[in-house]
């Protein structure tokens, strides 16, 4: 019988669940249903609607039992950082708090007031995010909350999707590691940070790596579906961490770039890499499969577009791109890492601002404002990837382009042209990719992560970018530094 794998995807923006299977020719995948994944504004907070999920998910799961399709298994994927509070009676206690809610700003530095930067640091290895877990959990016990209050559980976001289905509470590895309450060297949590925030290891669930089985779905969930005891297999459940299990490098000397709403660059290492340099840079050490580190750094991505297009009405992005290519090079550059770009009410006139603030010409056209967005991206990209050439423990021949992002030609070979080396893009499905592959691991259909990649390879259309105009972008990323180094 051909098995075949349900993977849910969600991403900040939007979700899709997506069934996988192997053939003869390699990997072939159905989306079954899109959604939108709306941030619920309400009493001054920012949350997630976290039933509409589970709906969006029995939806695609009716419709893939209706038509007699036979799922081996299911796996569930999203960002980072995010959790449910679960009472002692199993109930969730409220809506989860999106990582874009202001009440964490400031966060860090209370924090740190009572356990130093530097041992945070050492111990986890994470970059310092306002919104990471460890902050948003404090910020709430500073807060009186009353749902942590009363928790009984917390769960991240994919883990808590799964309890929904299953009625088991886990705690996946990597998407555990986002919130920097992992110790990175034991990869479990970390008992002095679970003190300071007057939490217990009992309040999370039964550690799991990815592959392993979370359970099967409730007897409710298989009457409202027309399913079986279908099981739910612990995937990456930190999306990047699907994602870049899916790249299709044939060599370990390439670093990645996980292209969407936000962009994530990194390599993959066998082992932590904290020292005084990643904690200068800010750089990340978030979990990987088969007990690899994504050693990584954040990177605002389609984030600036996506909040642009909002004000300008009907647009698809061909439209856009096209405006893109007709628009003045290097008239103005962004640093896509600014504050001012977090979340503002107004991403056009947070860019105008911007360029006002560092003396450069205002972009006032849609061309001028996406081509000012695309070219601070390929130059950031390019600052970060020289950091990275100074952590990795293998050399940099080649970026992976993966994700949504793959598929934007112009950006692609701005990247190449920056970063100077050859850009290779694709699979835009890595993540739902990734999660299909690490349950065909789980059921026997696969044997190792070099395995799934050549697989990927030679499934996926792939298109490398080399660079161009090299002396032009030289002078271009020149420029980029005076600009960030302007506005501090």
């Amino acid at each position: 019988m051909e098995q075949n794998f349900f993977a849910v995807d969600l991403g900040a923006t939007s979700g899709r669940t997506i069934l996988g299977s192997f053939t003869a020719d390699g990997l072939r995948m159905e989306e079954i249903n899109r959604f939108p994944n709306y941030l619920i504004e309400v009493g001054g907070h920012f949350y997630w609607d976290i039933y509409a999920l589970y709906r969006h998910i029995i939806d695609g799961l009716k419709a893939v039992a209706t038509r007699g399709t036979h799922i081996t298994s299911i796996g569930i994927d999203t960002w980072g950082v995010d959790f449910v509070c679960v009472g002692k009676d199993g109930h969730l206690l409220r809506q989860p708090f999106s990582y874009r809610d202001p009440h964490t700003m400031g966060a860090p530095e209370a924090f740190f007031a009572r356990v130093p930067r530097k041992e945070v640091y050492a111990k986890t290895g994470i970059q310092v995010m306002n919104f990471n877990s460890l902050f948003q959990l404090d910020t709430m016990r500073r807060h009186n909350d009353s749902a942590l209050e009363a928790a009984d559980k917390i769960l991240f976001i994919p883990d808590a999707l799964s309890y929904l289905l299953t009625g088991e509470m886990v705690m996946e590895y990597t998407i555990a590691s986002t919130a920097q309450l992992l110790n990175a060297g034991t990869r479990h949590l970390e008992p002095s940070l679970l003190e300071a925030l007057g939490l217990k290891e009992e309040q999370f669930g039964r550690f799991v790596d990815p592959g392993e089985t979370v359970g099967t779905l409730t007897a409710e969930v298989q009457h409202i579906t027309g399913l079986g005891a279908v099981p739910v297999i612990a995937v990456a459940g930190h999306d990047t961490g699907s994602a870049v299990a899916a790249v299709p490098a044939l060599d370990k000397n390439f670093a990645y770039l996980s292209s969407g709403t936000w962009s994530l660059m990194g390599v993959e290492t066998d082992a932590p890499v904290i020292n005084e340099r990643t904690e200068a840079l800010n750089f990340t050490n978030e979990g990987g499969v088969a007990g690899t580190i994504r050693l990584l750094k954040n990177i605002c991505g389609m984030w600036l577009l996506e909040r642009c297009r909002l004000n300008w009405g009907e647009t698809n992005y061909g439209d856009l791109i096209a405006e893109a290519q007709a628009a003045a090079s290097f008239r103005s550059l962004i640093n896509p890492d600014d504050p001012c770009f977090a979340n503002p009410a107004n991403m056009n006139e947070a860019i105008r601002s911007y360029c006002l603030a560092t003396n450069q010409p205002v972009p006032e056209r849609r061309g001028e404002v996406v081509r000012c967005i695309f070219e601070s991206l390929a130059l950031r990209y390019r600052q970060v990837l020289e950091d990275l050439r100074g952590l990795s423990p293998t050399p940099i021949e080649t970026l992976h382009v993966i994700g949504g992002g793959s598929r934007n030609d112009l950006l692609n070979q701005f990247t190449s042209n920056a970063v100077g080396i050859p850009v290779v893009a694709g699979p835009s499905e890595a993540t739902a990719i990734g999660n299909i592959m690490i349950q065909a691991m789980a059921a026997g259909e696969a044997t190792d992560v070099a395995g799934m990649r050549r697989t990927v390879n030679r499934s996926i259309p792939l298109k490398k970018y080399e660079p161009k105009d090299v002396e032009t972008w030289e002078a271009a990323y020149t420029q980029f530094k005076e600009v960030v180094a302007k506005k501090g």
